[in-house]
Order: C-alpha cells, then structure tokens, then sequence
C-alpha cells in the first residue's frame, strides 16, 4: 500500500499574551486548533497558512517565521506533515463568514487552553505553542 501523508499549515498568532485559536465543530464534538488546513493544488505552503486563517478567523496575517515541522498520525491511521508558522495579526473582517464547521476565531491565553486540554483537537496544538514560546524560529526563507 502507498503512504500518502497529507500536507498541512497552521499559524500561531500572538496578540499581548493571546493566541488566535478557532472553535470548531470535528467529528460531532466542538474543539479547539490553531487556524489551519491542507494545502491546495498550486498554491506554496506560504500562501496555504494565510487563505487558512483568513478562512478560519477573518484574520488578514502577516507570517513572521517557521516555528516547527511535524508528523501526526491520527487514530484512523492517517499521517499528517503540519508546517507550523508564527504570524503577525493585520486585520479583522468581522463581517466574513468562516468555513464550514468553524464556529466562531477567538483569543486565549496558555492557561485557558491547557485548562482545556481536553477540548483540543489534538496534542498539536499546545505543542506548536510551546515551541513557539521556547524554541527557535526559522526564516520564511528556508521554504523554497
């Protein structure tokens, strides 16, 4: 059998000690991830984290670094490569519906989603968050 991994981004947006975080409906439960996605035919991993959270969060962004690479295997045996960037808040769109499935962008601190461990849509998400907050960032420039 082939090994097909899916291709995906996702943003840290940071805003005076708040994380960008969507709310969204996966699998009949609500839960919580950083703005992310697949990656669409012709568009650069760049281009993919901006439409993601500009389509999650109404959020326009301006990605800043890479802040990790990771391979998540899911309970149904899917494998997924996330590029994780960090990202500068530009602008909000209130009035932009968001994708289908997200309920609603908000702001939470790392003790709200560590209290919320529960609800996240997977380890992932306070992974990409602490290695944002304790690692190193790399420059867009090393995605060619």
């Amino acid at each position: 059998m082939r090994f097909t991994p899916h291709l995906t981004v996702a943003c840290i947006v940071e805003h005076n000690g708040r994380f960008l975080i969507v709310e969204e409906r996966r699998d009949g439960k609500v839960v919580l991830n950083q703005p992310a996605g697949h990656l669409e035919s012709g568009e650069t991993l760049l281009q993919a984290a901006v439409r993601e959270t500009q389509e999650e969060t109404g959020w326009s962004v301006e990605l800043t670094a890479i802040t990790g690479l990771y391979l998540f295997t899911a309970a149904n045996g899917v494998t997924y490569q996330r590029t994780c960037f960090s990202a500068k808040a530009l602008r909000h769109d209130a009035a932009q519906a968001l994708d289908d499935g997200i309920i609603r962008a908000r702001w939470m601190t790392l003790e709200e989603l560590e209290e919320q461990r529960h609800k996240l849509r997977s380890y992932l998400v306070l992974d990409c968050i602490t290695d944002y907050l304790n690692k190193p960032h790399y420059s867009l420039d090393l995605i060619r």
